[in-house]
């Protein structure tokens, strides 16, 4: 990881980072059932623009809430660059991958993103400054890793003045209303979850139907969580791309 620029990139007045370009972009090229248009990010100069917006922010001059949403930008930001720089069309495990195996670096690891002064990776943003830094388990439903079981990518960027209102919103859209990724059979006692909650099991506390109570409407399910006497199986996790079909 190396040190890329520091130039601040602040809306002036209001000590805010300013998305804007992103959001209309979002708005454009994801559709209403939760696809990405790459191409048409590829082909936009205000998806470079934006890029190198980026690169020369200082986020750690801002807010808790104006970090977050910042990092959380730069992660799905980064993700469709990383899917475009290689030009896969199929599924982001594909990249860095040699004779079907993904080798070490992975796609994660390949040190693609310039931002907030750094030259690093979508991995190191996750683990190394959004997880680390923040403890905030709802970001496991607002960062896209351009999967068809990720939660959907938003047609907004976020900002902290609707941070909160996005994160809860991503919870339960991914938890009570993506019944393929999570879905709740009380007959049976069982929870059906996207593994996201195993491999960050640790993120959501040590009561994890509690958590999961909280965005559930089915009262009996609501119900069965709350009372933590649940059987969990993992639903399958489709790593096809998010992307239009062509």
């Amino acid at each position: 990881m190396t040190a890329y620029c520091s130039m601040a990139t602040l809306v002036a007045g209001t000590h805010a980072f300013d998305h804007s370009a992103f959001e209309r972009l979002l708005a454009a090229h994801v559709t209403a059932d939760e696809r990405v248009d790459y191409d048409a990010f590829g082909r936009a100069p205000a998806f470079a623009a934006y890029l190198d917006q980026l690169a020369r922010a200082r986020p750690d001059t801002l807010s808790r809430d104006e970090q977050l949403a910042f990092w959380i930008n730069v992660y799905n930001a980064y993700t469709i660059q990383l899917v475009n720089v290689h030009g896969e069309r199929q599924s982001i495990r594909n990249i860095n991958k040699t004779l079907g195996v993904i080798k070490a670096m992975g796609p994660w690891k390949e040190e693609i993103v310039r931002a907030g002064g750094l030259t690093t990776s979508l991995d190191f943003v996750e683990h190394g400054i959004i997880r680390k830094r923040f403890a905030e388990p709802r970001i496991h439903f607002a960062l896209v890793c351009a999967a068809r079981s990720c939660p959907p990518l938003r047609r907004e960027a976020y900002t902290a003045a609707r941070l909160e209102s996005q994160l809860e919103d991503q919870a339960r859209v991914f938890i009570a209303r993506s019944p393929a990724k999570n879905r709740f059979d009380v007959a049976s006692g069982t929870a059906h979850l996207s593994p996201i909650f195993v491999w960050f099991k640790d993120d959501f506390g040590p009561d994890l139907g509690r958590f999961l109570a909280r965005y559930v409407e089915d009262p009996a399910a609501r119900a069965m969580l709350a009372g933590g006497k649940f059987k969990l199986v993992e639903t399958r996790y489709d790593w096809s791309l998010n992307g239009l079909q062509r």
